[in-house]
């Protein structure tokens, strides 16, 4: 009896309130608050939000909008942050949202709220990864360009088909990561913190000292200009609106720590910890990032030239190449920040691939998928959910394959991401804004009376952003320049919706408990 006593004393905080709500441990838990946070930073990551729509968002309203707009997202960031982190803190486990939704919703709407929950995050997520491996392609096609000699210079830029194939390699190496031991992906994951740290830092510094010269802080501060004759959008407000969307686009992913709690120690506290540390490192080196990109435009309009050296498909390669070229007449500098940027979609993408598999896990386990007996597998071995990974792997690489023939598909797969990843956050934050108090149970991390002032303005910033991404971000409209987004989600959570309808409602609970069965609600 002693020794149970004994054993009983050590048992880890975050690992008495998952048995708590219902769950045993079955994931190793081993990850310190360090790695959490490195998972949940590279998720987030500091270059894959901003280099890829930095173009298209300084094109839409000049620097100024695009300087301050990111100010304005991550202030509003904070509140979504926050009001997670609160959650998080009740309810560490690795269903995350899917899981907070069902409990805090209650036993009526909790099976609802949590269908709804898991589907948008896990339709988020697999299209997150879509965007590391699209973007990551980009800058990979824009670093062979440079290699060969400039497309001015006979240099080799990537057809369709090449493209295609590295969308699909890096989404295939992600999954085989992603199936070997935790400690392995939690170690490049730290990696990637370093690497984006130490990367980011040589490039804000060093970016702004090569540029021959600098633009002037008033152009970068309050410099405002459209461009209708290229976006067709006459409207200063909607263009602002628009231009905002590098930083909507940019500033989420830091749930990453919160389906990570069954594995990492003192969940219940390292969570929240994690998720507002993310937050506020990227704001801080996303804006700093911004900065030294538009101080070190050398001429704005020659940015989006088809004729220049990057073929104007890429703006932050062409600012690189202009800094470095016009100084030391080589390329080199440029490619050398570029594989640097690489690195960070690269380690990105698979800490996205991480999180989507265990979304996909928690999911099967809740038996809330087709086939969930097979994706719910952990491996013998490593311990790690492998057969959600090479799912998630699968649905990415068949939503690349429009890229052989559309070219609006990164601003299809990016708008599915963002309102499917964040349109997640909305559902516990509303159940958390309007549940009784006292049915609440808060853990370490608790808002008290500022709770409900928070979720309202985290919930409303929320639908706003799902809102903003539905717009045509081009006019006229024609089929080579229409947000198929709309469409895309409309079908796939309409068919969803359709099933939850039919059948689904007959039998889906929510989160299934696995150690009291009897009570399989969810409710504590």
């Amino acid at each position: 009896m002693d020794g149970e006593r004994g054993e009983a004393l050590v048992v880890d905080s975050g690992e008495k309130r998952l048995n708590e709500l219902g769950y045993k441990q079955e994931l190793r838990r081993e990850m310190t608050l360090f790695k959490t946070l490195a998972i949940s930073f590279s998720t987030m990551t500091l270059f894959t939000g901003i280099t890829p729509l930095y173009g298209t968002s300084l094109q839409y309203a000049g620097p100024a909008s695009l300087v301050w707009g990111w100010v304005i997202v991550s202030f509003f960031t904070w509140f979504v942050g926050v009001a997670m982190a609160e959650i998080c803190s009740s309810f560490p486990t690795t269903g995350s949202l899917y899981f907070w939704a069902a409990h805090l919703a209650g036993p009526v709407w909790g099976p609802l709220a949590s269908w709804c929950c898991a589907w948008l995050e896990a339709i988020g997520l697999i299209a997150g990864i879509g965007t590391q491996a699209y973007a990551g392609s980009q800058v990979l096609q824009s670093i062979i360009l440079l290699c060969t000699g400039t497309n001015t210079g006979g240099g080799y830029l990537a057809p369709r088909w090449l493209f295609l194939v590295m969308y699909i390699g890096l989404t295939l190496i992600w999954a085989v990561l992603n199936t070997f031991a935790l400690e392995v992906i939690a170690f490049l994951d730290v990696i990637s913190m370093w690497w984006q740290v130490i990367g980011g830092t040589v490039i804000v510094v060093m970016l702004p000292l090569v540029a021959k010269t600098t633009q002037p802080a008033s152009y970068v501060f309050t410099h405002f200009q459209t461009a209708p004759e290229v976006t067709g959008i006459s409207s200063g407000a909607y263009a602002v609106v628009l231009s905002f969307l590098v930083s909507q686009y940019s500033l989420y992913g830091y749930d990453a720590a919160a389906h990570l709690t069954e594995e990492t120690k003192g969940a219940d506290k390292n969570g929240p910890i994690a998720i507002l540390s993310s937050i506020g490192i990227i704001s801080v080196f996303g804006w700093a990032y911004i900065l030294a990109l538009t101080f070190s435009i050398q001429d704005f309009s020659y940015l989006y030239n088809p004729n220049n050296e990057t073929a104007g498909t890429f703006v932050p390669a062409q600012i690189l190449y202009d800094a470095f070229h016009g100084r030391y007449h080589s390329s080199a500098g440029a490619i050398v920040l570029l594989f640097v940027i690489w690195g960070s979609f690269f380690f990105g993408g698979l800490s996205i691939t991480t999180s989507a598999a265990r979304v996909v896990y928690a999911l099967s386990r809740d038996r809330g998928i087709p086939f969930s007996s097979v994706w719910r597998r952990i491996h013998p071995r490593h311990k790690v959910p492998a057969n959600a990974v090479w799912l998630c792997a699968a649905v990415c690489a068949l939503l690349g394959l429009p890229i052989l023939r559309i070219n609006v598909v990164f601003t299809a797969i990016t708008s599915v991401a963002t309102i499917g990843w964040v349109g997640g956050y909305a559902v516990p934050i509303f159940a958390r804004m309007v549940m009784r108090e006292e049915d609440f149970r808060p853990g370490p991390f608790y808002l008290g009376a500022a709770s409900r002032p928070v979720c309202l303005v985290a919930f409303l910033w929320i639908c706003y952003t799902c809102a903003v991404f539905l717009l045509p971000t081009s006019y006229p409209i024609r089929m080579d320049t229409f947000n198929y987004a709309p469409i895309a989600l409309g079908v796939c959570l309409g068919l969803i919706m359709l099933w939850w309808a039919l059948d689904a409602r007959k039998w889906f609970k929510g989160p299934v408990r696995n150690i009291d069965d009897h009570n399989s609600n969810g409710k504590v």
